[in-house]
């Protein structure tokens, strides 16, 4: 056997015995168990929540000046506070009762030869609402619509005095909230607000005055899951 031919020999074996290696190696790691996956529990909307709530509210207040005329102004300002509820999901449906007490900065006033001193002024210290929600979850994410009563306060002003008077109304509205990091979730939402009609006595407003107040309301809110 010439000597390139013992060369070429030794030099296959080399190869082989590398390549038997290299799938020894490869098999070995093959046969270890893979690292488990971690597992993360579905996210459900279902238990109580509690949060924050703020935005800001718009609207229209209507005096209605006894047997001397109307006059009608917009009213607007900033809105916070907090929020209370429970949901119950099964499968997509959502369904919820919620709460929220709000301090109120909406008001409005009018320069007007109707009002006595010549300004008539309303005004909403507080806002609270008791609503029921339904609601479709897209596993995170979820829209909703939601309704019930509005209650709050609509203080009514002209030159010569004040009167206020606590209203109970009705709300409706819709929004959506997504689950953001462990039980916080996040939203945003529109309610429109009707607090109806209050009265004004003649001391006040110097005759008896019926005054609407009716509010928009766009609110971000942060909510924690318990």
């Amino acid at each position: 056997m010439t000597r390139a031919m013992w060369i070429g020999v030794a030099a296959i074996t080399a190869m082989t015995l590398a390549a038997s290696a290299e799938a020894a190696e490869v098999a070995r790691k093959s046969a270890m168990p893979a690292k488990a996956p971690s597992y993360e529990p579905p996210f459900t909307w279902t238990g109580f929540y509690a949060g924050i709530n703020g935005g800001w509210g718009w609207g229209d207040s209507r005096w209605s000046l006894g047997g001397f005329g109307s006059t009608e102004f917009d009213v607007s300002g900033g809105v916070f506070g907090g929020t209370l509820g429970y949901s119950w999901q099964t499968g997509p449906a959502v369904f919820g009762l919620e709460g929220d007490l709000d301090w109120s900065g909406i008001k409005g006033r009018r320069a007007d030869a109707l009002c006595v001193g010549a300004v008539c002024e309303t005004r909403n210290d507080w806002l609270a609402t008791t609503r029921g929600r339904i609601g479709y979850a897209f596993g995170r994410m979820m829209p909703y619509i939601t309704g019930g009563a509005a209650m709050g306060d609509v203080k009514m002003s002209s030159g010569v005095g004040s009167d206020t008077e606590t209203r109970v109304g009705w709300t409706l509205g819709g929004g959506i909230e997504a689950a953001i990091v462990g039980p916080w979730s996040a939203r945003i939402e529109y309610l429109y607000t009707d607090l109806g009609r209050a009265s004004c006595g003649p001391l006040a407003c110097g005759a008896a005055s019926d005054v609407d107040f009716r509010s928009n309301l766009v609110r971000g809110g942060i909510n924690y899951h318990f």
